[in-house]
């Protein structure tokens, strides 16, 4: 009996974000980094950053001075669970998105935002953690 072989994503050189440039050109991030990048954009991104794409974008950064409100968290998470469907399609199973917006009781002042999702290509579930 054989092992189980890991399936691994292939491996494609994508853009990093932010954009920068080495002495080689654009630096370059592999797959996983690069999801993780995309949900750094969306999340960071406020809606009508973006000249051609007004719509795109969560904005966390304008969360911070709002009311610690369960309202107010459920009514984030669904916006940015629509935000994140459609800027992965494609990477990640839209299916196993799991988003969960809130502020720790032990530091309100404080905005948390973990992320889970299944790659599309290879069924290998990943968490995110983003403190704002």
């Amino acid at each position: 009996m054989t092992a189980p072989r890991e399936t691994r994503l292939q491996q494609v050189a994508y853009l990093a974000y932010p954009f920068r440039m080495t002495a080689k050109g654009g630096a370059q991030a592999e797959r996983s980094a690069h999801i993780r990048q995309q949900i750094e954009q969306v999340l960071f991104t406020s809606p009508g950053e973006r000249v051609f794409r007004p719509e795109w974008g969560f904005g966390a950064r304008r969360l911070i001075f709002e009311p610690n409100r369960a309202a107010l968290w459920e009514v984030s998470r669904n916006r940015l669970l629509s935000a994140l469907a459609e800027a992965l399609a494609g990477e990640v199973d839209p299916k196993t998105l799991e988003v969960e917006v809130g502020a720790p009781p032990d530091a309100p002042e404080r905005l948390v935002v973990r992320i889970a999702y299944v790659l599309a290509a290879i069924r290998k579930q990943e968490r995110q953690t983003f403190t704002v």
